[in-house]
């Protein structure tokens, strides 16, 4: 069974770690912890009912259990990896959608398609540092003009 906890926005990861943690330590018997960044203050836990609560009772930032049963379809879009074909080219400008540099700006100064990753320069920084981002957290802003 799959359930959903709820969390203090922000502090999902913290909480994924406290639980994991105690899991080890104790041996319970947890199948798999999982927390999309599209979901604030929620992740989702697999495992019987006993030793779900058993796992969260207790740990700081947890505001409580969901026991309505999520299925395995409805997680799927976030557990299996998106094929999703690169159209950025040295030179374009994209907007960063996830966080924490989300609204930013950036030029893209390197293409990395086999770990699906872009180098950009932010064009409002003072100094043009480099910064590597997935393409799965940008969104096409300006393609490069063609000379």
């Amino acid at each position: 069974m799959i359930v959903t906890v709820r969390t203090t926005t922000g502090r999902e990861n913290i909480v994924l770690e406290a639980i994991a943690a105690r899991i080890k330590k104790q041996g319970i018997s947890i199948k798999s912890l999982l927390h999309p960044e599209e979901f604030r203050g929620y992740i989702f836990i697999e495992g019987e009912s006993q030793e779900i609560e058993a796992a969260t009772k207790g740990i700081p930032h947890v505001r409580g259990v969901i026991n309505k049963p999520v299925s395995l379809e409805q997680l799927e879009k976030f557990i299996i990896a998106e094929k999703r074909e690169i159209k950025f080219e040295v030179g374009d400008v994209v907007e960063i959608v996830g966080d924490p540099f989300r609204g930013e700006k950036g030029k893209i100064t390197r293409v990395d398609e086999t770990k699906g990753e872009l180098t950009v320069e932010f064009l409002e920084a003072a100094i043009p540092i480099p910064v590597t981002i997935s393409v799965n957290s940008v969104r096409m802003y300006e393609k490069k003009k063609k000379e």
